[in-house]
């Protein structure tokens, strides 16, 4: 694969995140992942307040999704079946709608997750783990 970020991979978000907003993850999933995650986070900091987190894991064949407010996780959600396969690229966009977060792979619509949190109060995409980045966008 042609260049690669190095992981863990942060970056501010440029613009308030709203209806209509388009992130964009490249990679590809190394063939012993475990597990990866994709957070839309609130602030900078080792703590900070998730409104997403978006976790492939290989280990366990789901794709588990969630919020952290005011330090606390929220309660799980999880996707069926897992849209990510070990050795292969992968193509993810992370939608914000007027009431969630579409997550979209490969062109087609996984899952949605609703707000908990406010969207506009998104500032940074964090993307850690078991994953070879190869672009992280703002559409």
């Amino acid at each position: 694969m042609a260049g690669s970020l190095n992981v863990p991979h942060k970056i501010s978000l440029p613009d308030t995140v709203r209806a209509g907003s388009v992130m964009r993850i490249r990679g590809s999933v190394p063939e012993n992942a475990s597990r990866f995650h994709v957070n839309l986070l609130l602030s900078e900091g080792q703590d900070s307040d998730a409104a997403l987190h978006f976790n492939p894991r290989m280990d366990e064949a789901v794709v588990v999704l969630n919020s952290k407010a005011s330090g606390k996780w929220g309660r799980e959600e999880r996707g069926m079946g897992l849209p990510f396969q070990r050795g292969q690229p992968f193509d993810l966009l992370l939608i914000a709608t007027e009431d969630g977060f579409k997550a979209v792979v490969e062109d087609t619509i996984y899952y949605h997750f609703r707000h908990r949190l406010p969207m506009g109060n998104v500032r940074l995409l964090e993307v850690a783990g078991d994953v070879q980045l190869q672009s992280v966008t703002m559409v």
